[in-house]
């Protein structure tokens, strides 16, 4: 019989409607301002005896709370607006100490019934959900410099390790220089460093005095910037990973600056500080051959000794030779000392590991010094312009004795706070960044600036779908309202499957959905026109229905699949905001295409079919 669906087909509409409305309605809810607690140190539990001190310190500060429970891990308290939630979290932070790491949040506000459901909104962008966007430029002559002092301490040690005698190496504006007593060892020194380093351009020289200069080829410190810059974004990515930013962005710009959007961060302070700086370690030997304050008093620093200060202000001695760095750590956890103060637990890679393990072996008894480094960069007007200079920090945090051998797994401790090493544990677990960046821009996108967004882009696709429903109401009539039907249905589908991919959100994602609403009915329209020239060559109305169908498929499938292609297309290639274009007119063109196409039959097949019909209204 023409026109009648099987009931396994109708069971398919319904049980995808269903569906479709179930998880597209968490985007309803909203999103509630909340404060989210958690342990900052090891031996710091969040228990129900913490769910009960939050309670107990905002009954006391008589702050007003939706609730307070556990949540996917987290101790969260939810509010009712912004206001009280700074308010919140002060009383919070007061009331559990330095234990605690109490941070601002956006819960979403989705009922328990739906959550059972594993249903959950979409993630809005930055533009949307409002955030902090971060422009960072990435210092590559720093890159440059540091790898220049690496051959610095390569050439030393090869020198010695051959036997072959040497006054000085020094890196220089040029490169590295290796100075001589005389020029007999020239020539093997210099087959020998090219062997060793082919990445070096080795020149001699005999003028003043028998030396040779050392320099990265051209095409070694074009390697290494570009290293340096897909290491910091990756380090960058791991900190934000740490921050637990959902959906992040965080993307190379022209060839020195990286992008660094975070949607849904109130704290801003907090995110920049974590992204912006560059605390790394370096483990030293104490230089025990010289008395340090004999050194001070003259100036005259020993050539292999390097002066540093203790955080009490002492002057302290340290060899210039570095145990490990930074970079070598794999591992980092803020922890607790045996004398209870604050520490970090470490963990080096194979190469730090041999290293310390040879360095303690052989030093025992004799004292180490852990030498704490961070770049800052600080803003100042000066003529009304804003002027950055950066300030670097070298101090020494500890210095222990080594009493016993150990290799890749040790202590550090000389920290000031649980909250100091909790930092310093998270900068290590995400990696040193391999040169340091500096913050050149900086934009805060509030939450109202982004519900301004968010309700300007629903205004224009609630205008667009109401002008289509008009349009096929009044051009199509009963089958113009089945085509606004499906059209609504589409919506939501479309934001449904948004939802269960967790996707993110964008105003150029917007602009896809305004564009699906436009194109979601030129199948219908196509079909629609069909049955009419079906009617209008003498076809019965049932015939003509059954054609339209058929014969339309094949030119919206051309279409929607052609469509479909460049959707990809834009989706492989583009970035960001194309991306987020792209995955909303794919996922439109393919609800679409079932809506427009199956839904719509269906219910034509309910109206008109398995009866006698004289005249369709279309």
């Amino acid at each position: 019989m023409l026109n009648k669906y099987p009931l396994w087909k109708h069971l398919l509409i319904v049980v995808i409607t269903v569906a479709g409305l179930l998880y597209a309605l968490p985007n309803l809810y909203g999103e509630d301002p909340a404060v989210q607690v958690s342990a900052s140190a090891r031996g710091v539990e969040v228990d129900e005896g913490t769910l009960a001190q939050v309670v107990g310190v905002l009954e006391r500060a008589g702050v007003s709370v939706k609730s307070v429970r556990f949540e996917e891990g987290l101790l969260l308290a939810r509010f009712t607006d912004t206001e009280t939630q700074l308010q919140a979290a002060e009383r919070i932070k007061e009331g559990l100490g330095s234990g605690h790491v109490v941070a601002l949040n956006l819960a979403p506000g989705t009922p328990d019934w739906l959550r059972a459901l594993d249903a959950a909104p979409m993630y809005l962008g930055l533009d949307l959900r409002g955030g902090v966007h971060f422009l960072m430029e990435v210092d590559m002559q720093a890159a440059v410099r540091q790898a220049e002092e690496n051959v610095v301490n390569d050439l030393r040690l090869l020198m010695r390790d051959n036997r072959i005698r040497y006054r000085t190496v020094t890196r220089s504006s040029d490169g590295v220089r290796v100075r001589f007593a005389d020029a007999s060892p020239l020539d093997e020194a210099q087959r020998l460093i090219e062997r060793e380093f082919p990445a070096l351009v080795v020149e001699t020289s005999v003028d003043d005095e028998p030396q040779l200069l050392a320099s990265l080829s051209e095409d070694e410190a074009e390697a290494i910037r570009k290293f340096a810059l897909q290491q910091n974004i990756t380090t960058l990515r791991n900190r934000v990973n740490e921050l637990g930013v959902a959906e992040p962005v965080i993307q190379q710009q022209g060839t020195n600056r990286i992008v660094v959007q975070l949607p849904g961060v109130q704290d801003t302070a907090r995110a920049k500080e974590i992204l912006g700086a560059t605390a790394t370690l370096e483990y030293r030997l104490a230089d025990t051959e010289h008395d340090v304050r004999s050194v001070v008093e003259s100036g005259r620093i020993p050539v292999n000794a390097k002066l540093y200060y203790e955080r009490n202000g002492q002057p302290i001695l340290l060899k210039k030779q570095i145990i490990v760095t930074g970079d070598q750590i794999v591992d980092a956890a803020s922890t607790i000392d045996e004398n209870g103060g604050p520490a970090v637990t470490v963990r080096l890679d194979g190469n730090g590991g041999r290293r310390m393990s040879k360095i303690t072996r052989d030093n025992i008894g004799k004292p180490m010094a852990v030498v704490f480094i961070e770049n800052r960069t600080d803003t100042k007007l000066v003529d009304g312009e804003p002027v950055r200079t950066t300030k670097r920090t070298e101090e020494v945090i500890s210095v222990a004795t080594i009493r016993d051998h150990f290799s890749n797994r040790f202590q550090t401790t000389g920290l000031d706070s649980t909250e100091e090493a909790r930092d310093l544990a998270l900068l290590l677990r995400a990696g040193a960044l391999a040169t340091p960046i500096e913050i050149v821009e900086e934009r805060t996108v509030g939450p109202s600036l982004g519900r301004d967004n968010i309700d300007q882009g629903f205004a224009a696709v609630m205008l667009g779908f109401a002008l289509v429903l008009v349009f096929m109401a009044l051009y199509y009539r009963v089958f113009g309202l089945v085509a606004d039907l499906a059209l609504a249905m589409n919506l939501v589908l479309l934001v449904a499957v948004l939802s269960l991919l967790q996707a993110t959100l964008t105003l150029p994602g917007i602009a896809g959905i305004v564009l699906t609403v436009g194109m979601a009915v030129d199948a219908n329209v196509l079909i629609f026109e069909r049955i009419r020239e079906e009617l209008r060559a003498g076809g019965t109305p049932q015939a003509s229905i059954h054609s339209g169908y058929e014969k339309a498929l094949s030119t919206i499938a051309d279409a929607n699949i052609t469509t479909l292609i460049a959707a990809v297309v834009l989706f492989s290639f583009g970035t960001g905001p194309i991306k987020g274009f792209a995955v909303t007119l794919s996922i439109g063109i393919v609800t679409s295409m079932f809506t427009a196409i199956m839904g719509t039959r269906a219910v034509i097949n309910l109206i008109y079919g398995g009866r006698r019909v004289e005249r369709l209204a279309i």
